[in-house]
């Protein structure tokens, strides 16, 4: 195993953890904060889920010989964030979390269930996914609206490096929110204080309750998101790089890694699918067989990133949410667009995908139901009425 070791996949590894990290932690954050968690908590999230995927990754790479790539859910993050506090607070959500990571064990381990969540019209899925996507994509806006001063140094850096380089974009933004903070925001007296004191990570261990609004609003949405949005794509960018790996075993245990950091905060782990590109390409190795170092050191570096997660989250506590928020957004930019081009691109599907798409950015709860859920079901009503119409027609 140590021979295969390379420069090449300890650099790409490194950026890899670095790129995962900086990209969407403020999506992670923001969204765990939405559904009720307090600062400790949402910092033990976030510790959770970065060393579990951190741990998942050295393991897979160790055990399978292949670059797979870990991440926290993204997208799921994102629909944390447009569903908001639910009956329970963040026990509810955590309860939901618990939930969502049976699932996809049990999709892992249950073909039939794993074939039923890829059966799911990808013009739905996509469209559910943009319209939870959408509200905290106009957070960069509300952001420039909020304070000129504060908001635009990070939408320019975003801009302008991302022109140049746009895997550097998310993280000069937040370069850009780092420096807002230092030189333009009035921080309290005694809160240096309190970043050091968080340099020492706490792990804080909610107790879960499971509940309807849990189980409908955050654990079947985050489920389908998880495993239409990343699991699936995770697979597909490994066999593009000419891997071909099972999915059933890979899902069920990052359902199982799901399941170690719920208990502390952590909403979902899964297979990466943007920065999988990067441990399975060229760039890690040019030798196929050696690329999984790469994904094995990117695990390293997630474990470490996750010991520093009270820090991050002090520090990030210290600006107005609303720049976070526009962080997070930036980041979601490029998932948003390729999602919405997605569900809108056939046109036998395009008004049941703009149905749910609008349902679901409504952000309205029907019976305390997210909009997410009723946006898929709505939807599939759409979908299914214009398939029985168009075989009466063909038949009439």
């Amino acid at each position: 195993m140590l021979k295969d070791f390379s420069v090449q996949a300890l650099f790409m590894g490194l950026l890899t953890a670095f790129v995962g990290s900086a990209s969407s932690f403020a999506v992670v954050l923001h969204g765990l904060q939405a559904v009720g968690a307090t600062d400790a908590q949402a910092a033990s999230g976030l510790m959770a889920l970065s060393i579990s995927m951190g741990i998942c990754a050295i393991v897979l790479s160790a055990v399978t010989r292949l670059p797979i790539s870990i991440a926290w859910s993204t997208p799921g993050a994102a629909l944390l964030a447009s569903t908001g506090a639910i009956e329970g607070g963040f026990n509810a959500a955590v309860g939901a979390f618990l939930i969502c990571a049976v699932l996809i064990i049990v999709a892992g381990l249950f073909k039939p269930l794993g074939r039923a969540v890829a059966a799911i019209p990808a013009p739905l899925a996509n469209a559910m996914l943009a319209g939870v996507l959408i509200g905290l994509c106009f957070a960069p806006v509300k952001a420039i609206g909020f304070n000129p001063l504060f908001g635009l140094p990070i939408v320019v850096a975003w801009i302008v490096v991302g022109a140049f380089k746009r895997l550097w974009a998310v993280p000069a933004a937040l370069a850009a929110f780092a420096l807002v903070l230092a030189f333009g925001v009035d921080i309290p007296e005694g809160a240096l204080r309190s970043l050091e004191q968080s340099l020492v990570p706490t792990a804080e261990i909610v107790r879960p309750v499971f509940n309807l609004a849990g189980l409908v609003s955050i654990a079947l949405p985050l489920f389908i998101v998880t495993m239409a949005s990343q699991n699936i794509p995770g697979i597909a960018v490994l066999k593009v790089n000419h891997y071909d790996p099972k999915p059933g075993p890979l899902f069920a245990v990052t359902g199982f890694f799901s399941l170690l950091s719920a208990p502390f905060g952590g909403h979902a782990v899964n297979l990466a699918a943007i920065t999988a590109a990067m441990c399975a390409g060229q760039d890690a190795h040019t030798d196929p067989k050696r690329r999984y170092w790469a994904s094995l050191i990117a695990g390293v570096g997630y474990v470490i990133l996750g010991l520093l997660a009270g820090a991050v989250t002090a520090f990030v506590a210290l600006a107005p949410s609303i720049l976070i928020e526009a962080v997070a957004g930036l980041a979601l930019v490029g998932a948003f667009s390729s999602s919405a081009m997605s569900a809108f691109q056939s046109p036998d599907s395009r008004e049941a995908a703009a149905i749910t798409f609008l349902v679901t950015a409504s952000g309205v709860s029907f019976g305390g139901i997210s909009g997410a859920f009723w946006g898929l079901i709505g939807g599939g009503l759409m979908l299914a009425l214009s398939r029985l119409v168009k075989i009466w027609k063909d038949r009439a």
